[in-house]
């Protein structure tokens, strides 16, 4: 079947700007925006998406489901889906893009494979829009993968990695774990030396030793507070995909400590479009640092 109507579930930053470009490629997105926050709502409308009242009504509507929302909410979210499905007989093709590890996306395809759906396993590696020329990669694995790939150069980029859930949601775990565990180390290594009163020192030898590094942490560690309780949930599917192939989870369990930390600071609340582009590094470390856990 032709696809020509995309739902996107729970569609924020993400969501929004995928939707925007799949709608600029001549697709109609639509979304349930009931109970979203304001936020939510004017980024979906502004990217122009087509409101519907229901979960129901929205799968009744669509050739096809992305679900991107934070790993946390996932699987409990293809339960959810997959209830409605058996209660409408409405069953388009549902692809979890969410960062969530091969066990967490074989079960929620199980859900959705038992409501008579089918079920894609998937992984986007982007970086957060705008883009800026750079196109999104889905990457998706499953034994019915054909209702994504009519999206191949459509705004995005649709790759294909085998027909086996969780080889998609895989990559997904190696890329972000690489990208965002590098982060939080280095992220962990300002507020160490932020806490050890080693800020100028440490900045000084960066400086003069890794400036291009140094740099690369100024603009990378800034936009952290406001995703971090994003990451948090991100950083226990990582650290589960990698227990389950006997790798050390040690690594992000570590960075699931320091996003935790950062969901904790004022600097959370702030949204892309109000970070305080002026903060600098220093002026972050030590507001990470005073909130460390006492003792």
């Amino acid at each position: 079947m032709a696809v020509q109507t995309i739902a996107i579930i729970s569609p924020g930053e993400l969501g929004s700007a995928v939707g925007g470009v799949l709608r600029e490629n001549g697709f109609e997105a639509v979304a349930c925006l009931s109970g979203r926050s304001a936020l939510t709502r004017e980024r979906a409308l502004g990217a122009g998406f087509r409101d519907v009242p229901t979960l129901e009504v929205l799968l009744e509507e669509a050739d096809l489901v992305l679900s991107i929302m934070p790993p946390a909410d996932a699987v409990d979210k293809a339960r959810e889906v997959a209830a409605a499905m058996k209660a409408t007989g409405h069953r388009p093709a549902y692809v979890d893009c969410n960062a969530i590890s091969p066990d967490s996306s074989r079960r929620a395809g199980k859900f959705i494979t038992e409501a008579g759906g089918v079920y894609i396993d998937g992984g986007i590696i982007v970086g957060p829009p705008p883009w800026e020329g750079r196109v999104p990669v889905f990457y998706v694995s499953g034994e019915r993968t054909d209702p994504m790939t009519q999206l191949e150069g459509k705004g995005i980029s649709v790759r294909v990695v085998g027909s086996e859930i969780g080889r998609a949601s895989g990559l997904k775990m190696c890329s972000a774990a690489l990208r965002k565990g590098t982060l939080a180390l280095q992220t962990a290594v300002l507020i160490a030396a932020e806490a050890m009163g080693l800020t100028e020192e440490f900045e000084k030898e960066m400086l003069g030793s890794r400036e291009a590094l140094y740099r690369q942490m100024e603009s990378g560690t800034r936009r952290l507070p406001s995703v971090a309780a994003r990451y948090v949930g991100e950083m226990e599917e990582i650290a589960a995909a990698f227990s389950s192939v006997g790798v050390t989870p040690k690594f992000h369990q570590g960075a699931y400590d320091v996003y935790r930390l950062l969901a904790g600071t004022p600097y959370a609340s702030e949204t892309p479009d109000t970070i305080d582009g002026g903060r600098t590094l220093k002026q972050a470390a030590k507001t990470y640092a005073d909130h460390l856990p006492m003792g």
